[in-house]
C-alpha cells in the first residue's frame, strides 16, 4: 500500500498484513469507518491504535492501544467517545497530559511531601521515612490519581494482619495527608482515597518493667559493652523521657545543680517547652558524663546529625540478654510512670515529671511546683534501682 493513500476499512486479516513503510519512522493508517481512528506501525512490526484529529485548531494524536491485544471493535468504540467528548469541546488529550505529568506516590514523598511538610510539621522525621518505607512500598510506584479506596483498605487490611493494628493505622494516617497536602498544593485532583478507611481499634498499651524483671534488666544493661549506650537507657529508664528528645539532649539544656533538663518548645510533641526534674541517680550519672564530654550533645554521634540517632541493636541485645520480650524502648517511660502510681504519686504529679501535656490538664499541671514532682521521680527511680538490685551494689560499693 502506497503511504500516500493509507485510508482502509479495518478488519483483522487487513491489519495483520500492515507493516511499516519507512526503515526509521513509524507509519499511519487510517480507519475509513470512524472519523480519526489510526493504526500505528513501526519499523519494528509493532501496532497501536491511536486517534489522530485537529482539536481547537491543533493536530493531536491520543493513544488507545495494542493490537491485537486490542479488538476493531474495541478500537472503535474508544474512538467513538473521544470523538463524542472532542464534539462537546473536550480535548481528552488535556487529561492524559495531566495523568502523565502526575507525580507517583514515591515521587510525591521525596520530591515535594518530605520537604514541604515532614521536615517542618514531624519531630522525627525518620520515623515518617520509616513508615513509608515499609508499609507504603505496594502504593510507591502507582500515580496519585491511580490509587483508589479500595486499594488502601486491601493495604489497611493487609498490614493489620502482619504488622498489627498500630502500624495499620499510623500508615493510613501518613497516607491521608499525604493526599491532603497534595490537594493543597495542586498536585492531586479528586477525593482523598483514605476518606472513608476505618481505623483499627487499638488497645492503650501498658507494658512496664515489673521487680521480676528489673534485675536481669540491669545485669543485662551492665553487661553492654558500648558505655554510652548503658547510659542512655538508664537515663531513659530514671528520667522517663521520648526516645527522640533523649537522643537529642544537650548539655546547654542540663542544669545540674537545680537537677533540671529543660526541653526547648521546638522540640517537643506539643509545642512547649516542657522543664523535667532529674532524680539523684540520673544527675550522678550526667555529671560522670559532664566530666569526659567533649561534644555538645550529651549522646554524641558519628552521622550528619551529631548525635545519637539509632540505639535498636543495643535494645536488641539487652533484651535478648535478660530474656525479655516484648519490651519496647517507650515501655521504659511507662515504666517510671508506673513505678511513681505504685508509690502513690498523684496524676498530675506523674503527669508533669513525664512532661505530659493537654489542654484539659495544663492550668493542674502550671499550679504544680516541681519540688514534689523531684521528690516523687526520686522515689519512683529510688524503687526501680532497689527492685533491680542495682541500689544495694552502689551502697555497698561506697562503703567500701
Amino acid at each position: 500500500m502506497d503511504s500516500r493513500n493509507s485510508s482502509l476499512n479495518f478488519t483483522k486479516r487487513a491489519l495483520d498484513a500492515l507493516g511499516s513503510l519507512h526503515s526509521s519512522q513509524r507509519t499511519y493508517y487510517h480507519d475509513t469507518v470512524v472519523r480519526g481512528l489510526t493504526l500505528a506501525v513501526s519499523p519494528s512490526g509493532r501496532k497501536t491504535f491511536c486517534l489522530y484529529r485537529k482539536i481547537q485548531g491543533r493536530p493531536e494524536r491520543i493513544s488507545i492501544g495494542p493490537f491485537p491485544d486490542l479488538t476493531i471493535e474495541q478500537a472503535r468504540g474508544v474512538a467513538h467517545d473521544l470523538n463524542s467528548s472532542i464534539a462537546k469541546g473536550i480535548n481528552p488529550a488535556d487529561g492524559l497530559r495531566t495523568r502523565r505529568q502526575e507525580l507517583s506516590l514515591e515521587e510525591f514523598f521525596h520530591e515535594q511531601f518530605r520537604a514541604r511538610h515532614v521536615l517542618s510539621h514531624y519531630k522525627s522525621p525518620r520515623n515518617v521515612d520509616s513508615i513509608f518505607n515499609s508499609s507504603l512500598k505496594t502504593l510507591a510506584k502507582q500515580k496519585l490519581g491511580s490509587i483508589r479506596s479500595r486499594d488502601v483498605t486491601k493495604l489497611h487490611i493487609d498490614l493489620g494482619g502482619e504488622r498489627g493494628p498500630y502500624s495499620a493505622n499510623r500508615a493510613i494516617e501518613l497516607l491521608r495527608t499525604m493526599f491532603n497536602r497534595a490537594t493543597d498544593w495542586n498536585l492531586f485532583h479528586g477525593p482523598n482515597p483514605v476518606v472513608g478507611v476505618h481505623r483499627f481499634r487499638e488497645q492503650a498499651r501498658r507494658r512496664f518493667l515489673h521487680a521480676d524483671e528489673l534485675p536481669r534488666f540491669f545485669k543485662s544493661l551492665d553487661q553492654e559493652p558500648n558505655s554510652d549506650l548503658r547510659d542512655f537507657f538508664a537515663l531513659k529508664l530514671l528520667i522517663g523521657a521520648r526516645r527522640s528528645n533523649m537522643q537529642g539532649m544537650r548539655w546547654d539544656q542540663i542544669h545540674l545543680e537545680r537537677a533540671t533538663w529543660t526541653i526547648p518548645a521546638n522540640l517537643t510533641k506539643e509545642s512547649n517547652e516542657i522543664e523535667l526534674p532529674l532524680a539523684g541517680d540520673a544527675v550522678k550519672i550526667l555529671k560522670t558524663r559532664r566530666t569526659n564530654a567533649t561534644s555538645p550533645w550529651v549522646f554524641p554521634g558519628r552521622g550528619k546529625t551529631g548525635h545519637l540517632v539509632e540505639p535498636k541493636s543495643a535494645w536488641r541485645r539487652i533484651l535478648e540478654r535478660a530474656g525479655l520480650e516484648d519490651l519496647r524502648m517507650h515501655d521504659l517511660r511507662r515504666t517510671l510512670g508506673s513505678w511513681q502510681a505504685a508509690m502513690g504519686a498523684s496524676l498530675p504529679i506523674i503527669g508533669k515529671s513525664l512532661g505530659h501535656m493537654s489542654t484539659e490538664a495544663t492550668m493542674v499541671y502550671a499550679r504544680l511546683d516541681i519540688d514534689p514532682v523531684r521528690k516523687s521521680v526520686n522515689t519512683a527511680a529510688r524503687a526501680i534501682l532497689k527492685a533491680g538490685r542495682v541500689l544495694a551494689k552502689k551502697e555497698s560499693r561506697g562503703h567500701e
